[in-house]
């Protein structure tokens, strides 16, 4: 039906939402441990091409209740073309319940508190967000282009503007030399945000930028193995005490096992799973079937 520029990302809870590219890849795109959009230049597709899509998708699935705007950070869009394109989807699909979309921390910074409620008001209601790490000394090794209490700043902008916000952190990002403080800071930047959501992936590296991962870490990184992996799951999920529900989920594909729950009234049951699981590593995923 659409003219993808491949390969399109979308977050797991996105399955079943009709995506429209409304960017190509990422503004910022140099983050060592992403690869996801390193093949594409970034660009910002037009509002003719965009119409378009939407006309044609309209027809074919009117019924549409749940739409992503992609690629990587859809939000750097203008705020005068995310509004049009958000009212004419909303015109377009008249069941529509939801839009959302990745978003960086730069991006909520470059937002003033009325561009977002503008926003919120035609109808983007949710935003991914990576933290990736509370901690930064890794932040700077990784090149995220953000500090923690930049995260936090931008976080808090969101939800104080009435955004469902779904965090990403990822696990093992400080290899064994890192691990206590990637937990403990983690943690500490999560509890300070309170996201409504929360999702642990596990750090990948064999993919095309594994070099560049290591060449930036600028010393030896030791990866974690799986054992190590669910140990970190574990601490965070200790340490994490947000002010209102989170749900959390460490079920991505590149995860040793998928487990989630609500916190806090699941707590106990998800570290019990997670005891178990190191007892019994027979029952991780085994690591070929893993990935991004």
């Amino acid at each position: 039906m659409f003219s993808y520029v491949e390969p399109v990302y979308r977050p797991p809870s996105e399955a079943y939402s009709l995506i429209f590219q409304v960017t190509i890849g990422c503004s910022f795109n140099r983050c060592s441990f992403c690869d996801m959009y390193r093949n594409k230049i970034y660009a910002e597709r037009s509002w003719e091409d965009i119409k378009y899509e939407i006309d044609l998708a309209a027809e074919q699935l009117p019924d549409t209740k749940r739409i992503f705007l992609a690629d990587g950070d859809a939000l750097n869009l203008s705020t005068e073309m995310l509004v049009q394109i958000l009212n004419y989807l909303y015109k377009s699909f008249p069941e529509l319940e939801r839009v959302s979309c990745y978003a960086m921390p730069k991006n909520l910074w470059e937002k003033s508190d009325e561009e977002l409620q503008l926003l919120h008001k035609a109808g983007l209601t949710m935003l991914y967000l990576g933290i990736e790490s509370g901690s930064d000394t890794i932040l700077k090794k990784v090149t995220k282009g953000a500090t923690a209490q930049g995260i936090i700043d931008a976080c808090v902008k969101a939800i104080r503007n009435n955004y469902i916000l779904s965090c990403m952190v990822i696990l093992g990002l400080g290899g064994k030399t890192y691990t206590e403080e990637h937990i403990r800071e983690t943690a500490h930047v999560v509890n300070t945000i309170s996201p409504h959501y929360l999702g642990a992936l596990s750090l990948y590296l064999e993919t095309g930028v594994k070099e560049e991962f290591l060449t930036k870490f600028k010393e030896p990184f030791i990866q974690l193995n799986d054992e190590e992996l669910l140990e970190e799951t574990s601490r965070l999920v200790e340490q994490l005490d947000t002010s209102k529900p989170l749900v959390f989920r460490a079920n991505h594909a590149s995860n040793p096992y998928p487990i989630g729950g609500t916190l806090p009234q699941d707590k106990e049951k998800i570290l019990e799973k997670l005891a178990y699981l190191k007892a019994n590593p027979q029952l991780v995923r085994p690591k070929y079937i893993r990935g991004f």
